[in-house]
């Protein structure tokens, strides 16, 4: 099995306080990491790659962990979640659909089992392109009001030969959530979706 070879890390905090009306006494936080290594199947095909999932879990885990730490520590105040990768040039959509199990269940281990499907979204692209990362409620997909996205990118990554894996969290709704549905206090957790 290849390598884990990692480039760099970076991890973003946003604080929203509002977004047009009136200001937040606690803005809703929102964070990415992002992790650049290396492509073991760029400029190539190969058809048994899964093994290589196996090898992404501990980096699942220690940017889980991290991303956590930067939102404060305290893993009961994520309430959404989402996952996403950019693959490189050299690379194809399905390296980047590895990030699948090593990243969301990273996640939801770390966020106490949490229920729901971590939404995702991968591309591929160029060095400094930037991908929209789907957030939803980390119990249940319906909430409306943690229906949300964060952009991410590097200006220098993905390299042709890399990938850029991506987990993000939020601590709550949009900060002037009002769109009706399924409210946060409502969520039954009997399915991951109510």
């Amino acid at each position: 099995m290849p390598d884990v070879v990692v480039r760099k890390i970076a991890t973003v905090i946003e604080e929203v306080f509002h977004e047009g009306g009136p200001r937040a006494n606690v803005p809703q936080k929102r964070g990415a990491v992002v992790a650049v290594i290396s492509n073991p199947y760029a400029g190539a095909y190969v058809e048994d790659i899964q093994p290589f999932m196996e090898d992404l879990k501990p980096l699942g885990l220690e940017m889980a962990q991290k991303l956590i730490d930067a939102l404060g520590g305290d893993a009961s105040v994520i309430e959404g979640y989402g996952k996403g990768s950019i693959v490189g040039t050299a690379g194809e959509l399905e390296h980047g659909a590895l990030w699948h199990a090593p990243g969301g269940y990273a996640m939801r281990e770390l966020l106490g089992d949490a229920k729901a499907i971590v939404p995702s979204t991968k591309k591929v692209g160029a060095a400094g392109v930037r991908l929209d990362v789907p957030i939803t409620h980390i119990n249940a997909s319906y909430v409306r009001g943690h229906f949300d996205a964060m952009e991410v990118g590097m200006n220098d990554a993905p390299r042709a030969n890399e990938l850029a894996f991506v987990l993000v969290m939020s601590t709550g709704a949009r900060v002037h959530d009002r769109a009706g549905g399924l409210s946060a206090n409502d969520i039954k957790g009997e399915d991951g979706l109510r």
